[in-house]
């Protein structure tokens, strides 16, 4: 689909969208949200592997 790519390179290079990337980015430099994910993630695999996927 090109037209969804060709919108978010739109997106990536605004204004909102490099404000949005870098809050991205420090959000996911804090090691307290790092740790918040990793732990999301591995509830979604235990989950995952108890379904028998």
């Amino acid at each position: 689909m090109p037209g969804v790519i060709q919108r978010l390179k739109q997106f990536a290079s605004s204004p909102q969208g490099r404000r949005t990337i870098e809050q991205v980015r420090r959000t996911a430099a804090d090691p307290r949200r790092r740790a918040q994910a990793q732990r999301l993630f591995g509830k979604l695999r235990a989950r995952r592997s108890a379904s028998g996927m």
